[in-house]
């Protein structure tokens, strides 16, 4: 595309109204927009073709906590490995563009306070959005218009609306993107994932994990509260966007994940992380029904639970997640496992371990001895995030699927967003995988009749 053809900056913004406007409403607690999202960009195609040898330019929107956790990684990669450059960053915080700024070494016009007018650039070919939930569908789907690829950090967005647009704006502008979430990258998931496509457990019928911590102030305490962070330093206005209009909190800018209005604390922090791998390694597409449970039981300072469960049914199995921040040895007695009707698959550090399932006979006499379990050792790298963007950069050079493609964020945003909904309201949500639509009942479910075999009764 040639320059008369490309919208300039001044156009580009002109043309977009912020992106409060675009949404046009609070998303509601049931994860329902009122208002459909749209791009509040023009869209417009791809900066450029990426070829195996040049270096792709990437961009980061939001430098806090793990936003700057990977620009200082993407720098250090420009630096030993050359394959990469950071050319701008975005942020709402003084504080931390200016940190940022140092960091990569920009000049002042490569750190923009309005993330679209870093979209509107023509040398960033990929964005990293590491922005709180509530900004994540708005900006992943500004982006995506923009003809960027898009490393998108979990949740994949704050509501099954959003994540649904998102997923779809992927497909229509036919861009690579990558969800944050680091597991599905890693050697052990990829290989239960063989296992069960190899039947090596047979059909699936439940499985489970956790995601549990402790810490002596609190989940989401530990973040520090920088003393420079107030209204003259962070534009407080945009950084709530389409959230609820509220006084200036420190807490709420810093610890932004214990407060309903940004976040879905524990389901969207870490079981997003947890159900991820797990979705992938069954095949489980969209839920039909979530419950949760759990409650405020300690950690007084917060909205979201500090201690929470979850039951997610599928058309064939259901998964079941729970842990706490109250005691860290859920992921002792409470780890990752998949349930088949020949075996289970289970984790320990280093290997992926098949326990095969001993079947009683019809006779029902002695039972005979498992077999011994099958013990695959697995070398998990060192640096799983390393690996996960390694792999997105690798498929905006071949335009390859990603290990955590859009349509199953997607589908694990469903279940992830219905839990919450669930323990918010308190009641059992249901979903149509055919409409994909939340909806207020599920049909009746089919009488047993039978399968035409005479057994002998219990008294025989």
């Amino acid at each position: 595309m040639s320059d008369r053809k490309t919208p300039t900056r001044r156009d580009f913004l002109s043309r977009a109204p912020l992106a409060a406007t675009a949404l046009g409403s609070v998303a509601t607690a049931s994860g329902k927009a009122i208002k459909s999202m749209k791009p509040s960009v023009p869209a417009r195609s791809a900066s450029r073709v990426v070829g195996a040898n040049d270096r792709i330019n990437v961009a980061s929107i939001g430098v806090g906590g793990m936003g700057g956790s990977h620009l200082r990684a993407f720098v250090n990669q420009s630096e030993t490995r050359k394959d990469i450059q950071v050319v701008a960053v975005s942020d709402v915080y003084k504080l931390r563009k200016d940190k940022a700024r140092d960091a990569a070494r920009l000049t002042g016009k490569d750190v923009h306070h309005d993330y679209r007018e870093l979209l509107a650039r023509n040398d960033v070919d990929a964005v990293v959005i590491a922005v709180p939930d509530h900004w994540h569908g708005q900006i992943a789907l500004d982006a995506l218009a923009a003809g960027k690829d898009v490393y998108l950090q979990k949740p994949m967005t704050y509501t099954i609306e959003e994540a649904r647009l998102v997923a779809e704006a992927t497909a229509k502008y036919n861009r690579v993107l990558q969800v944050g979430s680091q597991h599905l990258s890693t050697p052990h998931n990829r290989k239960a994932r063989d296992l069960v496509e190899a039947g090596a457990i047979g059909q699936v019928i439940w499985a489970q994990g956790t995601s549990s911590r402790n810490s002596i102030n609190g989940e989401w305490n530990y973040y520090h509260v920088d003393a420079e962070g107030g209204p003259e330093t962070i534009d407080w206005s945009r950084w709530l966007g389409t959230a609820p209009k509220r006084p200036f909190s420190a807490d709420r800018y810093f610890r932004w994940r214990k407060y309903w209005d940004y976040s879905g604390g524990i389901a969207t922090d870490l079981f997003y992380h947890t159900l991820g791998p797990l979705a992938f390694i069954t095949g489980a597409e969209f839920p039909t029904s979530v419950t949760a449970a759990g409650g405020i039981y300690m950690q007084k300072d917060r909205e979201v639970p500090d201690a929470y469960a979850t039951q997610i049914e599928y058309p064939n199995l259901y998964i079941s997640l729970a842990g706490s921040m109250l005691n860290a040895a859920g992921g002792k007695f409470h780890g990752s496992a998949i349930y088949g009707h020949n075996g289970t698959i289970w984790f320990s550090p280093g290997k992926v371990i098949v326990s095969k399932e001993v079947l009683i006979g019809s006779s029902l006499g002695k039972k005979p001895p498992a077999p011994p379990d099958q013990v695959y050792e697995i070398e998990d790298p060192a640096d799983a995030h390393g690996v996960h963007t390694d792999n997105f950069f690798s498929c905006m050079r071949t335009r390859k699927t990603p290990n955590f493609p859009a349509d199953l964020g997607y589908r694990v945003m469903v279940a992830i967003r219905l839990g919450v909904d669930a323990y918010r309201e308190g009641k059992t949500k249901f979903f149509d995988p055919k409409t994909q639509r939340v909806i207020e009942k599920l049909p009746p479910r089919p009488a047993y009749e039978g399968d035409g075999k005479n057994y002998p009764s219990s008294t025989e």
